[in-house]
């Protein structure tokens, strides 16, 4: 039973190790690539005004989705996500997948990009 036991234990452990890891990306990177491809929409500054196509994102990992200083699709002021890694992955793979009738469009395909560029979102606060 111990054994059995402390078998499962490390077979968590492992696994979310695992989990962890998988979603790590580089941040430096993931600053460049915002730069590129998402700055056309979004900032990132607490207290600036957002673009007309795109929200703030300062503080978004403390809200829930939609209810920034931004003109959000109801659908996505309804869906009331709360971002974390893994949502952040699947919104970016495919937003309109994750929550049809949002606004967001663009679409991240490259699974390092996107671990790059969450990596980034998560330094930037609030």
């Amino acid at each position: 039973m111990k054994k059995t036991l402390s078998l499962a234990v490390i077979a968590v452990t492992s696994a979310m190790a695992l989990s962890t890891s998988a979603m790590a990306g580089d941040a430096a990177n993931g600053e460049k690539i915002f730069k590129k491809k998402c700055k056309t929409c979004h900032v990132v500054e607490a207290g600036k005004k957002p673009k007309a196509t795109g929200p703030n994102l300062a503080g978004f990992l403390t809200r829930p989705s939609g209810t920034s200083d931004y003109k959000h699709s109801k659908k996505l002021a309804a869906a009331g996500i709360t971002w974390d890694e893994e949502n952040l992955d699947q919104w970016l793979k495919n937003p309109k997948k994750m929550v049809k009738g949002t606004r967001m469009t663009f679409k991240l395909k490259k699974e390092k990009d996107r671990q790059d560029v969450i990596a980034y979102l998560m330094t930037i606060g609030s």
